[in-house]
């Protein structure tokens, strides 16, 4: 099995850390039950409707912004277990 030497800041080491299930659980094993969403909105993404539509957005759509702003709250945490 290969494997691959990486820097982390000290706060993410310790998020890691913490993510164990047990002591001996390895980074590896914690990294890859963490998920992350499939699709996402990419700024390219963005920049092509804009191209094929204009940059004009439709009430419902602005208003759709609105409420997310409103709503606005910290990413989930995909770490933490609890």
């Amino acid at each position: 099995m290969s494997s691959k030497t990486i820097s982390l800041r000290e706060e993410a080491y310790e998020r890691l850390r913490a993510a164990r299930r047990y002591p001996g659980e390895s980074f590896s094993a914690v990294v890859l039950r963490a998920t992350w969403p499939e699709s996402t909105t990419t700024g390219r993404t963005l920049l092509e409707l804009c191209r094929e539509r204009g940059a004009v957005f439709d009430v419902v759509e602005l208003d759709r912004v609105e409420a997310l702003k409103r709503d606005d709250s910290a990413a989930r945490d995909k770490w933490k277990t609890r």
